[in-house]
């Protein structure tokens, strides 16, 4: 009897381990949420930037709504006056993705055609980050 516990805690024990090797090389997944507007934009466009620099296979999502979907709009910059375009274009071709709410666009009565290309639509932001965090395993950050 004593042995059969002991083979059940040891097998209760080994599911509750910690990572191994090989779960700790797999890309790190991060979800940047961003719903305030440019500055929270241009701080998490420098925050993606260095954090890539640092860890070049991390997998980056940046879901938007709210007012922080307006630099994805055409035309959007920094308060320099420095246009967001290239920016979100350059962090795309590292592999960055760039999600947009549509129930914002909608409350918003903002056109889809106003759009940067890299930014793809989803039904809800809110939606979106939970769903990273909860069912893909995203570590969850706001800027």
């Amino acid at each position: 009897m004593r042995r059969q516990f002991l083979k059940l805690a040891a097998g209760l024990l080994a599911a509750l381990a910690l990572p191994t090797a090989a779960t700790a090389e797999e890309p790190m997944k991060v979800v940047y949420h961003l719903t305030e507007g440019i500055d929270q934009a241009a701080r998490a466009m420098g925050n993606i930037r260095n954090h890539l620099r640092a860890e070049p296979d991390t997998r980056i999502v940046v879901v938007t709504n709210g007012d922080g979907i307006r630099f994805l709009l055409k035309g959007a910059r920094e308060r320099n006056g420095r246009p967001f375009d290239a920016a979100v274009a350059a962090l795309a071709e590292q592999g960055v993705e760039f999600r947009v709410c549509k129930n914002t666009l909608t409350a918003h009565d903002v056109p889809l055609d106003q759009l940067l290309p890299q930014a793809r639509l989803v039904t809800s932001g809110v939606v979106e980050a939970a769903r990273l965090q909860t069912r893909e395993g995203y570590a969850y950050l706001r800027p």
